[in-house]
């Protein structure tokens, strides 16, 4: 079969993916440090609204986004595993069953990481809730890896290069598999959200969430 370059992965997944992986990498190495904490928690919120946004657009989105092209169940992904020990392993163009799961993983304890950590800077359920956040935010680190060795160990056996399908959107596959559209303003407009709201910092939260209460009653030097 003759394969040709199509486009697979829209601006707005793309720029997703990149800003999460910069924003949970930015607020896990900023946990401990006082002096950065507004950075780690505006990077956190940051994660919050990246994964809202991702779950809207996995609704909305073009075909490869969209969930339902990548909702898989144990047998699917027991299958995959399997073939992956054979001459001829599946291929998938959008995301495999196995990385589908990764996927939902990282979302899920993206969301518990990021309310943990909004219950841990607004007091909500003390030394406990600290201990939660640091847990859950070590489970996505170790979460990142598995990510990382299955793009890696999915790149060498299929010859092809994700990291580089994450960067410019294309991949190498049948003729008229591609999507239509890229959502260049989309993809423009999610950056810009995520810059201005990283310019105002947590201050821009609103007050009625509790932010400014927990700021006040821990003055830093």
């Amino acid at each position: 079969m003759e394969k040709s370059k199509v486009l697979v992965w829209d601006v707005p997944t793309r720029v997703f993916h990149w800003l999460l992986a910069l924003s949970f990498a930015g607020a896990f190495l900023t946990a401990e440090s006082e002096r950065y904490r507004d950075v780690h928690v505006t990077l956190g919120y940051t994660v919050l609204g990246l994964v809202a946004f991702r779950l809207v657009w996995g609704l909305i989105g073009t075909r490869y986004a969209r969930f339902r092209s990548f909702a898989y169940g144990p047998r699917s992904v027991l299958t995959y595993v399997k073939s992956l020990f054979t001459r001829s392993p599946q291929h998938h163009l959008g995301h495999n069953p196995a990385g589908s799961w990764a996927i939902y993983a990282l979302l899920v304890l993206s969301v518990l990481a990021g309310a943990s950590g909004y219950a841990t800077y607004n007091d909500l359920g003390g030394h406990w809730m600290e201990e939660v956040h640091e847990a859950v935010a070590n489970t996505l680190l170790g979460m990142v890896f598995v990510h990382i060795a299955g793009v890696l160990v999915s790149s060498l056996m299929h010859r092809d290069n994700l990291v580089r399908s994450m960067l410019t959107g294309y991949k190498w596959a049948k003729a008229g598999s591609d999507i239509r559209y890229r959502h260049r303003i989309i993809g423009a407009a999610l950056v810009a959200a995520v810059a201005a709201f990283w310019m105002a910092g947590p201050d821009s939260v609103p007050a009625s969430l509790g932010t400014s209460t927990h700021r006040d009653a821990h003055p830093r030097s």
